[in-house]
């Protein structure tokens, strides 16, 4: 996507609640930003959760997915590969006033050589990593414990045990839970747990209530919620999505 001379191309695309660009690739590096509302960009094996204080370094070629659960704008950057460094995997970033800043000096088109070469480098200093732990959730392959998986992505909070979806499938608990640990990775039990952080995470960084969002994806209690989110990210909800 760019274009002649130019290191760095800015695009703005406004996204009504629910948009989501699906799966696929770009020729450029991206940086993905959400200059208002959350992103969440997929890859594979792993969920990034963007509010407006960070954004994401997508290598060229990698195949992922893009979308906002509530209104949105992304500033998408596309940037030629080779021209100033970057890293070959996603990468998240602090998107400071200033990041912020240069990216709109960088979308005007009235922008001369000379000074979009300068505003270039910049951008390029200005690419600080931020430590963010990233959920990986796998999906089960095929078969009866693909539909288990796919049934609790739609409802995060059904409370039914493998036995119990065992009946709804057709399969016994144990073929089920040996198909969650081969094809996820991970026990049954642990991967609903990442399942049900990552459907948090829209509504955390746009600014939910921790304990309104606890109940939403099956939590009893908020203080559950917050030990299973320190267990597997390290750090309290509110301390995640710290600017």
């Amino acid at each position: 996507m760019s274009q002649a001379g130019q290191a760095v191309v800015v695009a703005t695309f406004p996204m009504p609640a629910g948009t989501v660009f699906d799966w696929h690739t770009h020729q450029d590096h991206q940086l993905a930003w959400a200059a208002s509302g959350v992103l969440t960009v997929l890859t594979a094996e792993r969920t990034w959760v963007l509010p407006p204080t960070r954004a994401l370094w997508i290598p060229a070629g990698l195949p992922h997915e893009t979308g906002a659960d509530g209104r949105a704008t992304m500033r998408s950057l596309y940037v030629r590969p080779g021209a100033f460094g970057g890293w070959s995997a996603p990468t998240a970033v602090v998107a400071s006033p200033l990041l912020a800043e240069l990216i709109g000096y960088l979308a005007d088109p009235e922008l001369d050589a000379v000074r979009r070469v300068h505003a270039e480098t910049l951008l390029a200093d200005l690419l600080k990593p931020v430590p963010v732990t990233a959920i990986e959730l796998r999906l089960p392959d095929s078969g009866p414990a693909r539909r288990v998986a796919e049934a609790l992505r739609r409802d995060p909070a059904d409370k039914r045990t493998l036995r119990d979806w065992g009946r709804e499938v057709g399969a016994s608990e144990r073929t089920l839970a040996r198909a969650f640990a081969a094809g996820a990775g991970v026990p049954f039990g642990r991967w609903r747990t990442l399942l049900r952080l990552q459907a948090a995470l829209p509504a955390l960084a746009a600014g939910d209530v921790v304990g309104r969002v606890a109940l939403r994806v099956g939590y009893e209690t908020p203080s559950a919620f917050v030990a299973a989110f320190r267990r597997e990210i390290g750090v309290t909800p509110t301390a995640y999505f710290r600017g």
